[in-house]
């Protein structure tokens, strides 16, 4: 029930120091005790993969006088390719359609995942430890959250040492001129119309540009993959996953030849076309029996092109493609070097209700198929410098708390309780991911609240809650019951505070749930 998070800061991103801060040997922020590794390597397609057995950190927010400074090497093994001469392209842009209600009001890569985090922290923070400090995020909708996250996290230019690097939101926009006035069309048209921002001469080392997604949970080593890159000369380089027949309409397929070449590539594709890109997956080294309950070899929806060939096909080749995965990717394969590389660890697209919920409760299982801790490579958040959570006579079983909640005499199983949540006496929490509150209430409003018969913020007094999401600063009163009994899959509810998506009900933020409500 660790509820431990790394963050970063304008006045406490790291300090070295033979006490605190990153130890050399360890690559680790703060004080640490490590247990040995376990390294597996997957040969096809040079890809390694780290499995961490269980380690124990204490994270220090204390704040010194002494300057504080990235540092040049990154937190995976060093490979050959040289960081300086990439750079990421975060798309944080889209609508978040399929994650609504969540993207009401925040842009997708803002939604809270884990408990302290945010979705946009994952390839932040694989970036920040894979070296490669030249990072632009692209935003259009709702985007007001992230960029203030952003900010706040990760603003390399207050006073900090970052080396040649930056983080630059490169926000929609539109210019005098007719074809000025179009917002983004798709994730290809989003980074052309900041076409001009990749040829500036600032940035002509940049040899390789990486497109990231702002949806997705992993932890990869992006100079592996650019270092793949390198070495096959290829133009532009995919990284996939093996995937099975319930889920491969929802991405991008591809057939490769013996070489790891692309020389098929369908996007989403349906009946008929999807089988067609059924491919012996064993060619990837997995085993028989792995290979028959993953057939197709799906894209991840993460690139790293040659700068050149990047800008050649935005501004020419494919100058009225909108989207890479469903236009640039297809067509690049017809004439360009494309290139597959195998990532055979954790991955998961946060892009739909049941998937971001189904990712969250994972990871309250033993052992967890993905953890946001490691020794090595940590995940980076803001710093909330909050109190421990208080606990009093609470049953919690495989669950995750974060920082600064009261819990009272209830009981927490399998679910994620986010920051500053409260929890009242009898309460039960089952199969749920809720997210806490932006600010605290204190004893004596929350005692005038009830004493108007208002609902504070948190969890009443004898709630039952079963397999729901809860938005932030969410009301929920005494008494509720949140079962959906009915079993009812999709109902809008918004005037009522909620809505169900795919029989999980999620409670909206800033709502209230009067005393005794039954969902």
């Amino acid at each position: 029930m660790d509820s431990t998070c790394a963050a970063l800061s304008a006045t406490n991103l790291v300090q070295l120091s033979n006490k605190f801060g990153r130890n050399r040997a360890t690559l680790f922020w703060g004080e640490s005790k490590i247990a040995p590794q376990i390294r597996t390597t997957t040969t096809f397609l040079s890809v390694q993969s780290t499995k961490p057995a269980t380690a124990h950190a204490v994270l220090t927010s204390d704040v010194n006088q002494e300057s504080t400074a990235f540092q040049e090497e990154h937190n995976f093994e060093t490979p050959e390719a040289d960081p300086k001469g990439v750079a990421s392209i975060i798309l944080g842009g889209g609508a978040g359609t399929r994650l609504f209600p969540l993207t009401g009001r925040r842009a997708k890569p803002a939604v809270p995942i884990g408990g302290c985090y945010r979705l946009i922290d994952i390839p932040m923070s694989n970036c920040i430890n894979s070296g490669i400090k030249k990072i632009f995020i692209l935003t259009q909708f709702n985007s007001f959250s992230l960029n203030r996250h952003l900010s706040r996290l990760y603003s390399f230019g207050n006073g900090l040492s970052f080396g040649d690097g930056f983080v630059e939101v490169l926000a929609a926009t539109q210019t005098p001129g007719e074809t000025g006035k179009k917002w983004f069309q798709g994730t290809a048209d989003a980074v052309r119309q900041f076409i001009w921002v990749f040829e500036d001469a600032k940035n002509k080392n940049i040899e390789n540009i990486l497109i990231l997604s702002g949806d997705h949970l992993y932890r990869m080593d992006y100079m592996n993959f650019v270092q793949k890159h390198i070495d096959t000369n290829a133009d532009i380089t995919v990284s996939c996953v093996p995937m099975d027949d319930s889920r491969a309409s929802d991405y991008g397929l591809m057939k490769i030849d013996k070489t790891g070449r692309i020389v098929q590539f369908a996007e989403k594709p349906k009946g008929s076309d999807l089988k067609e890109m059924k491919v012996d997956t064993t060619v990837l080294g997995l085993s028989a029996e792995e290979a028959k309950k993953h057939p197709y070899i799906a894209s991840m929806g993460v690139y790293v092109f040659r700068t050149e060939t990047l800008l050649k096909l935005l501004r020419w080749s494919c100058s009225s493609c909108n989207d890479f995965g469903s236009e640039i990717i297809p067509s690049a394969v017809k004439d360009h070097n494309v290139q597959a590389y195998l990532f055979n660890d954790y991955w998961e697209d946060i892009g739909t209700i049941k998937s971001f919920f189904d990712a969250n409760l994972a990871l309250t299982e033993q052992p967890p198929k993905f953890e946001f801790y490691d020794p090595k490579t940590p995940f980076f958040t803001s710093p909330r410098f909050l109190p421990p959570t208080k606990v009093e006579k609470c049953k919690i079983v495989d669950a995750i708390i974060s920082h600064g909640c009261f819990l009272r005499e209830c009981s927490v199983q399998h679910s994620i309780v986010g920051v500053r949540s409260r929890l009242e006496s009898g309460v039960e929490l089952k199969d749920t991911m809720m997210m806490g509150a932006d600010y605290y209430q204190t004893e004596s409003e929350i005692a005038s609240f009830l004493a108007e018969g208002k609902v504070p913020i948190g969890v009443g007094e004898n709630t039952k809650i079963r397999n729901c999401i809860i938005d932030k600063n969410a009301k929920i009163g005494r008494n509720v019951i949140i079962a959906n009994g009915d079993g009812v899959e999709e109902a809008d509810r918004p005037n009522e505070g909620f809505y169900i998506r795919s029989g999980i009900t999620v409670v909206l933020k800033n709502a209230t749930i009067k005393d005794g409500t039954v969902i």
